[in-house]
């Protein structure tokens, strides 16, 4: 069987048609043009899906389900996005639209949490029952895994790790606090914060992480700077929620042991009443959340099957 898979960002959307047992056998990329406004990203969505079922007949291997997964704030039991600032979208009731367009079973869920789920299952999360996949690139989020499962919360809103305040007195974060883990440590704030002090507007945290290769003293603090920011929320995540493992993925876990050398270090010394958790690289890269919705739609077809076994009349036999 097949399914197709969808996730919905804010600068770009990642399609993919994928087997069962996560073998992707077509992907394509979609612009998504967030500033035409919420309607017409929902309109370039049902295009995309509609895209992807074709490639998948085409191949004569029709879909058995979808999946789409979405970043902000959603309500994973009635498929709504309830806030997605990058998108423009609020109470946006986006998996019961789409199953009716396709006419298909849809699965929906957050994409840092369905990332998670493909690393527990597919990547660097295998074999531990309890890990936390934290990705670092633009903004800063995390997946609470445990027994194979992603932890949602009250409001569907756990893992907002970029919002722990670690600094007080730091800069002003978009969710309206200050110091933010986000505003410290994550790749837009060490371009914005290289860019401020050298006065080069097209800084990226590839300048910075290059800077630090050549010892320039900007750039060094600036890491520094954000290395012991995300230990301090790396240590309160562990101390709180005792996992096995930390999965770091997302644009600034691709500096490698650059990173993840001095923040095991920095890890280490804040627990000190405890072994930190295994610090590792994520392994699946952009294709985690494209990869963790194709996962969702199987399991949804699988589940469906048992629905139907278990209201037959043989008692599931087939």
């Amino acid at each position: 069987m097949t399914v197709i898979a969808l996730d919905v960002g804010g600068t770009e959307i990642k399609g993919a048609v994928v087997a069962d047992d996560g073998t992707v056998l077509r992907s394509e990329r979609w612009l998504t043009r967030a500033e035409r406004g919420p309607g017409a990203v929902i309109d370039t969505v049902l295009g995309c899906a509609t895209a992807l079922v074709d490639l998948a007949r085409q191949a004569d291997t029709p879909p058995r389900a979808a999946g789409i997964v979405v970043p902000g704030v959603v309500d994973e039991r009635t498929g709504t996005v309830l806030r997605a600032v990058n998108l423009a979208w609020q109470d946006v009731p986006i998996r019961p639209w789409l199953a009716e367009h396709l006419g298909l079973p849809v699965a929906f869920g957050h994409d840092v949490r369905a990332g998670g789920l493909a690393e527990a299952r597919l990547g660097a999360g295998r074999g531990s029952d309890s890990f936390l996949f934290v990705p670092v690139g633009t903004g800063i989020a995390a997946a609470v895994l445990h027994e194979g499962r992603a932890l949602t919360g009250a409001i569907g809103a756990a893992g907002e790790l970029g919002h722990l305040v670690v600094r007080p007195d730091g800069d002003r974060c978009a969710c309206g606090n200050r110091g933010c883990l986000e505003t410290v440590a994550s790749a837009a704030a060490l371009a914005r914060r290289y860019a401020r002090l050298t006065g080069r507007p097209d800084a990226t945290a590839e300048s910075v992480h290059r800077g630090l290769g050549d010892g320039e003293e900007t750039a060094v603090r600036i890491w520094v700077e954000a290395v012991d920011a995300l230990a301090d929320g790396l240590a309160a995540a562990t101390t709180l929620l005792d996992p096995e493992r930390i999965v770091l993925g997302g644009g600034l876990a691709r500096a490698g042991e650059d990173l993840l050398g001095p923040l095991r270090r920095a890890l280490a010394d804040r627990l000190t009443f405890r072994p930190a958790p295994r610090l590792v690289r994520a392994e699946l890269g952009h294709r985690a959340g494209c990869l963790g919705a194709a996962l969702l739609a199987v399991d949804l077809d699988l589940d469906l099957d048992l629905d139907v076994d278990a209201a037959s009349p043989s008692g599931g036999a087939r």
